[in-house]
């Protein structure tokens, strides 16, 4: 599991060309048509990335990636306007408001994969890199391996992709909601309670032999991984 990726475009082809090339690449793509949804998704899901059209059917990706910037909880995610305007004032403007990164329409595929990866390596390197630690907890994200103290640990699909995702940003606290919508996915049923049952699966797993627990519970709240 690389990267979440928020996508905010009006354009359907413009959408479903860069969704399909971020997949491609592994990186999990969000997708919304306007400022005022964006805004929502983003404090819902609090993507690792965003890539904002500067004009939207509401308002403009100026006005949302001020809106990111000026939020305290959001304003360290990346944001890469993506625009037809290409005057040197334009782009001012977008940096300005705390866009880290800018990108004019017709762009090249290539260009925009290299600027994406180079703004998610720069503010969260580690979610691109092979292998993730945590403590004595080790993640090979190319064999899906997991090791604790150099002895390897078997866990399920789910529970791989749970602990995958709390490696990314140790110490963070995650509601049940929150983990449904980024390991089982949105418009997947599933209730709440399903959580749980597989954070005590992993639990189970990764603490074995009197080891530290790993995972905190954080009660009416959720879980992080943490000690």
């Amino acid at each position: 599991m690389l990267a979440n990726i928020l996508l905010v475009e009006d354009e359907k082809s413009i959408v479903t060309l860069i969704k399909y090339n971020l997949e491609k690449e592994g990186f999990k793509v969000f997708c919304s048509e306007t400022g005022e949804d964006a805004l929502k998704i983003i404090k819902e899901k609090t993507p690792d990335l965003v890539i904002l059209d500067w004009m939207l059917p509401d308002t403009s990706g100026i006005n949302v990636c001020r809106q990111i910037k000026l939020d305290k909880k959001l304003k360290n995610i990346p944001v890469l306007i993506l625009t037809a305007k290409g005057e040197p004032d334009d782009k001012i403007k977008g940096l300005e408001v705390g866009a880290d990164d800018y990108v004019t329409k017709p762009f090249n595929n290539k260009e925009l994969l290299l600027r994406v990866k180079s703004l998610i390596k720069r503010s969260k390197p580690s979610l691109l890199e092979e292998t993730a630690t945590f403590k004595d907890l080790k993640i090979d994200r190319i064999t899906k391996k997991v090791f604790r103290d150099n002895k390897e640990i078997k866990l399920g699909p789910i529970e791989y992709k749970l602990l995958d995702f709390f490696i990314k940003s140790p110490q963070r606290v995650y509601s049940r909601e929150q983990l449904l919508n980024n390991v089982w996915g949105e418009n997947i049923n599933v209730e709440s309670r399903t959580v749980d049952v597989h954070i005590r699966r992993l639990r189970k797993a990764i603490n074995l032999h009197n080891k530290i627990d790993l995972i905190r519970t954080v009660r009416s709240s959720g879980y992080s991984l943490d000690v």
